[in-house]
């Protein structure tokens, strides 16, 4: 049997290619086609009521800048380190009961929790962990 040309190779990998550029139009389209649905079968009935600021079914009062604390960024910025730590344990584990891996893995997961454990420690020298 003759082995397959270079252009027979890159044809192959071309059209596997394609179907996934294929979907991405699809899907595209699939998204124009709703806006535009929604565009036109909508009403359009604008009221002064409609086009004033929403704020929580309240009317606005005073400046439109108001200052955030950063401290509440800092709690969900720990939370999301702290669940990303719990999804790379699961795997971790499942690789740990397997045979041979044992001594590695733990190794691997104590150094992984110690660069948690340095930034923990950091966020909480710094304050960052005080609620007042």
């Amino acid at each position: 049997m003759p082995e397959p040309t270079v252009a027979v190779l890159a044809a192959d990998y071309f059209a596997s290619y394609s179907v996934v550029g294929l979907l991405a139009v699809i899907g595209v389209l699939f998204v124009a086609v709703a806006f535009g649905a929604g565009r036109l079968l909508r009403p359009v009935v604008p009221t002064p009521e409609k086009l004033l600021t929403y704020e929580c079914g309240v009317d606005p009062v005073g400046e439109g800048w108001a200052h955030t604390q950063v401290r509440y960024y800092v709690y969900g910025f720990l939370y999301v380190i702290f669940a990303v730590d719990s999804i790379f344990l699961f795997p971790w584990a499942t690789v740990f009961a397997a045979p041979g891996y044992g001594a590695t893995t733990l190794v691997e997961m104590f150094i992984f929790l110690g660069f948690l454990a340095v930034g923990l420690l950091y966020a909480w020298k710094k304050g960052v962990l005080a609620w007042t």
